[in-house]
């Protein structure tokens, strides 16, 4: 019987599995152009985004999910809370996934590609759901009564007309892809590490979602259906076997399941070489070796 354990990897990155980097960054850039100016694509429509705002808004109490406006109520107890919440959306959404993408991309090779694969398959699920349904954010909607706590307070990414903003679409609110880059990040570095902390990465997503949420930027539901489909993407592009796990053999002469330096007894089937006059030695005049006893008991 062998024993055997398997743990996350921790070695040397196989740099077998690491695409040539020209080529990624090439990838990468143009994605996320693309993306950049597909969401440029959607903006205008004003009051097709703004109608289906308030049919997101009253699908959620229709749901009884809680009132955005409960965990705005947190931030507006703290004018430098609301500060940090503000810098955080604008400030850590692309930094963290850029450098999540750089340290896999050098540490984890094969864990690398999924990742991109995941994103970028999210990413471009994220620019067709802007195209076909826009969506105002609760700060814009009336019957949400929230502050727009980046005009406000600064500091913010967006234009104070949202009509004419040449910067950023702010009617793609549907889904978050601050929330959804976020659960991906934490997903990655809980798969790709063995640190006893690394569930602490869930934080990210945890503290970016109470970020989106209490600055209005986003509805519950532009969570939800994000994490849905998130979900899809990493079914749909699997982590290879050789990359989730490597054996961890014990080793040591003697000990089984080492896979190595255990000798192998004269009386074992099979084995080779001759004996005097044809005939076997009996079982108790073969050596005793590490992790063999004599009489073949243990």
């Amino acid at each position: 019987m062998r024993l055997a354990r398997t743990e996350p990897t921790d070695q040397e990155p196989d740099i077998r599995a690491r695409p040539p980097l020209v080529r990624e960054f090439l990838l990468v850039a143009g994605l996320f152009l693309a993306y950049k100016f597909g969401r440029q694509a959607a903006n205008g429509h004003v009051e097709e985004a703004f109608r289906n705002a308030g049919s997101v808004w009253d699908l959620e109490r229709a749901l009884h999910l809680p009132g955005e406006g409960a965990v705005q109520g947190l931030l507006l107890h703290s004018q430098p809370l609301i500060h940090a919440a503000n810098t955080y959306y604008a400030a850590v959404h692309f930094p963290a996934t850029a450098l999540f993408l750089i340290w896999l991309y050098w540490r984890r090779p094969a864990h690398y590609v999924r990742s991109r694969r995941v994103l970028a398959a999210l990413t471009g699920a994220a620019l067709v759901l802007h195209l076909l349904f826009p969506l105002a954010p609760p700060r814009m909607l009336p019957a949400a009564g929230l502050v727009d706590t980046g005009q406000v307070y600064g500091p913010t990414v967006y234009g104070q007309t949202p009509a004419t903003d040449t910067m950023a679409n702010q009617f793609a609110a549907m889904p978050s892809l601050h929330v959804g880059w976020a659960v991906m990040v934490a997903l990655g570095l809980i798969a790709a590490t063995r640190s006893r902390w690394r569930l602490l990465w869930l934080l990210h997503p945890a503290i970016t979602l109470f970020v989106v949420v209490g600055t209005a930027n986003h509805y519950w539901l532009d969570a939800i259906v994000v994490v849905a489909l998130l979900a899809v993407a990493l079914a749909a592009f699997r982590l290879p076997l050789s990359a989730r796990t490597v054996p961890a053999r014990l080793r040591g002469p003697g000990v089984w399941g080492s896979g190595e330096g255990a000798p192998v007894p004269a009386y074992a089937g099979g084995g080779s070489g001759t004996y005097e006059g044809g005939v076997r030695p009996a079982i108790s005049e073969a050596p005793v070796a590490s992790g063999t006893y004599a009489g073949g008991a243990r």
